[in-house]
């Protein structure tokens, strides 16, 4: 299982300054209403076939809207040997500033 994250704490870790990779696994549309700033939108069904757009050195937060898909790309990409992250909640829990 994934290590989780909170909406809040990753807020934080972006106001610090840290150099932090989200990816929103929401469809396209879902992630136009706003995402997380920086975010990298690959919807759920498209994350095995854009796996190349990834680093494999970096940790990666993963973002959706209820934190059901966010859970399901955490599994994908662990079993592709990337380094994840799970935002609990999704974006129904995020008050940090979207874009």
């Amino acid at each position: 299982m994934a290590k989780q994250v909170t909406p809040e704490e990753l807020d934080r870790r972006i106001k610090k300054g840290e150099e932090v990779y989200v990816i929103d696994v929401r469809e396209n549309n879902e992630a136009a209403t706003g995402k997380i700033p920086g975010a990298k939108n690959i919807p759920l069904g498209q994350l095995a076939v854009r796996k190349t757009e990834l680093d494999s050195e970096k940790e990666y937060v993963v973002v959706c809207q209820s934190g059901n898909r966010s859970k399901a790309a955490c599994g994908i990409l662990g079993a592709l040997g990337y380094k994840v992250e799970d935002m609990t909640g999704g974006m129904n829990n995020w008050q940090g500033d979207t874009e």
